[in-house]
């Protein structure tokens, strides 16, 4: 087949042009009205032309201009030769060829008759009066600024409709949707570039099924759901799972933040609501997805101060009426993201807007496992470099985290010019991550290093021999961020957490005051961020999750979050509440001083080693302490549970 020959593309207006022709007209203006007219002076001109009998006439112009023309035989002399000839082209100038400015015409008159008392009456000259107006540049004087103005203020215009394009600049497409179109060509992630997150992965693609094959379910009398919301913490791979579906289906995508539907102008938000959703039905079937749809969802009602609605309210009615008003909207499916769904509207939560809520939570340790392996496969690993390891250093990091470790290790590796990442490259990684760079130039004491050294031992004693405590990975005390030592902790994952967990967890937080007061007599500002977790984890303990004896069990929790303003309890109870949690966090902290005091030479010992190495890890704890007992219980828990999987 022959090609079509391309036919020759139209050129587009371009406003700009305009301010182009206007630059180039006035521009124009002021080179073709320029003449070859000089300025003089009486004195000069008395002198040169006028006593010299080379002048033809003077026109005193407007009353304060005198013109002198020059007879045409005296233009061909030497001194006329630069006012003899026109600035384009050889034609001879007429005149006028000189200029100067009179104070009066009467006292013109007066020097002219004394400078020519000696000429014969029929060479003297008189002077001649004009009256002359600027037509063009008086026209030119007060439609230019008009013209500045108007091209300022489209400028602005522009500026505050997101600029470019169109030959008006959007001044009139203010109100039209922001919202970028993608088709199958233009996203490369698919499916198989989404690690985990296999539940939502699985409701997700159950909808990008129904628009390649509504049949299959239309035919049981089913209904395509009318949108799915992604809620989960940052991080966790909404925005990423959205672009999968833009990857993987064969319809239009269209994508915008709740944020572009923000503007300065009211009735924009609404007006781009109603314009997207009209894309979106000209080519349905169709997927819309907003992300930080939070930004126009919240409830409505809220911090409403000056009593009415506001521009927010009005777009998130728009977009309820879009979602399921009266209208049809068949063949368009909403998925918005958001990690604050507690704050968004009821309304807009509801069956038949959102019919579902797909929870996109932190990955657990083979989701962790295979984030990994995608986000190693363009590192240059070391043999050493183990992925299971990698994913149980992780608990609670997630999908944004993991890669910014992977990142971070090939950043670190080629800083110290290797050519491979190996696992310790990783490790830094993840420390660097937690506990922030490592600030080994920071000025400190030894007085002040030995407590320290104290402290994070006391973290590290009560964690070893506290049977639910968190076990220990890594202690240091090396400054990192904005502390002065750090102790690393490998949590077990669990869902549930009893409460002697949560006591034996409060008991190893502790750890590094009790010590200090052990060993020194007296405490110091150094476990703030203990003390803070401590006290938020006693009141979660007795006011959220109902584990106080005396109050029983009630808990204040709101997972609306609507009541954030107002206490559900009196005051009496308040008071009960503080009491509890005073009580429970002195018990702990007695607890913890009875095991510090039974194992101060430990204590020393690891404190001592800390101040020799800096940094220490489990393996010395194990020369030191020994092996935990109840570790030994859960190897031999797990091995009955294999060898059972094995019999069956």
């Amino acid at each position: 087949m022959k090609n079509k020959k391309q036919e020759p593309k139209g050129v587009k207006f371009n406003f700009y042009w305009i301010y182009a022709i206007i630059a180039v007209l006035f521009f124009g203006i002021q080179i073709f009205s320029v003449n070859t007219t000089q300025e003089t002076s009486w004195q000069e001109f008395n002198r040169t032309m006028l006593q010299t009998e080379e002048v033809e006439k003077v026109v005193v112009v407007n009353r304060d201009v005198a013109q002198i023309y020059i007879k045409e035989s005296a233009l061909n002399k030497e001194k006329h030769k630069s006012v003899s000839e026109k600035s384009f082209g050889n034609t001879t100038n007429k005149g006028p060829h000189y200029y100067f400015q009179i104070s009066s015409p009467d006292n013109l008159e007066e020097k002219l008759k004394e400078a020519q008392a000696n000429f014969n009456e029929e060479d003297r000259i008189e002077i001649k009066y004009s009256t002359q107006k600027d037509i063009i540049g008086d026209a030119f004087s007060w439609i230019f600024p008009i013209l500045i103005m108007v091209a300022i203020w489209i400028f602005f215009m522009r500026r505050m409709s997101g600029g470019g394009g169109g030959p008006t600049g959007q001044i009139f497409n203010i109100g039209k949707s922001k919202a970028t179109l993608f088709d199958k060509t233009k996203v490369n992630v698919s499916f198989k570039d989404v690690a985990g997150l296999e539940g939502a992965k699985e409701e997700v693609e159950e909808i990008v099924d129904f628009l390649k094959n509504p049949k299959k379910y239309t035919a049981l009398g089913g209904k395509i759901p009318r949108g799915a919301l992604l809620v989960g913490p940052p991080g966790t791979g909404k925005t990423l799972l959205a672009k999968a579906v833009a990857g993987e289906a064969q319809v239009p995508f269209f994508s915008l933040s709740g944020s572009d539907f923000v503007e300065m102008f009211v009735g924009v938000g609404a007006s781009r609501v109603r314009d997207l959703f009209k894309q979106a039905k000209e080519k349905s079937p169709s997927i819309i997805f907003i992300d930080e749809i939070d930004a126009i969802g919240r409830a409505r009602g809220k911090n409403n101060i000056t009593g009415g609605n506001d521009e927010r309210e009005n777009t998130l009615n728009q977009l309820l009426t879009e979602m399921d008003g009266f209208g049809t909207n068949s063949g368009v499916i909403v998925i918005g993201a958001t990690n604050r769904a507690d704050v968004l509207d009821r309304a807009l939560l509801r069956a038949g807007r959102f019919d579902r809520q797909i929870f996109v939570d932190l990955p657990d340790l083979n989701e962790r496992k295979e984030i990994f392996q995608v986000h190693v496969t363009p590192l240059t690993l070391s043999k050493d470099v183990d992925i299971d390891f990698l994913s149980k250093q992780t608990p609670g990091f997630s999908g944004a985290d993991i890669a910014n470790v992977c990142n971070e290790s090939a950043l670190i590796a080629a800083r110290k010019n290797k050519k491979i990442v190996e696992k310790q490259d990783f490790l830094d990684a993840v420390d660097r991550i937690i506990g922030g760079l490592e600030k080994k130039n920071k000025i400190i004491s030894q007085d002040e290093k030995r407590i320290v050294a104290f402290h994070e031992a006391g973290h590290a004693t009560v964690s070893w021999f506290m049977q639910y405590a968190s076990p220990l990975v890594k202690v240091t005390i090396v400054p990192r961020g904005r502390s002065l030592g750090a102790a690393w902790y490998l949590p077990e994952e669990r869902q549930l957490t009893t409460t002697e967990q949560l006591i034996h967890e409060m008991c190893a937080t502790l750890g590094g005051r009790a010590a200090e007061k052990i060993i020194f007599n007296k405490i110091s500002t150094g476990a703030l961020s203990d003390l803070e977790k401590v006290t938020k984890q006693a009141y979660s303990m007795v006011s959220v999750y109902g584990l106080s004896d005396k109050l029983g069990n009630i808990s204040y929790y709101d997972s609306s979050g609507r009541d954030g303003f107002t206490k559900p309890y009196s005051e009496a109870t308040a008071k009960l509440i503080d009491d509890e949690v005073s009580k429970l966090i002195e018990d702990c902290y007695k607890q913890t001083l009875i095991l510090l005091k039974k194992h101060k030479t430990k204590l020393t010992k690891l404190a001592e080693l800390l101040l020799e190495k800096e940094v220490i890890f489990k393996e010395d704890l194990l020369d030191l302490f020994g092996p935990r007992a109840w570790d030994n219980e859960k190897e031999d828990d797990s091995k009955q549970l294999d060898n059972s999987g094995d019999n069956n």
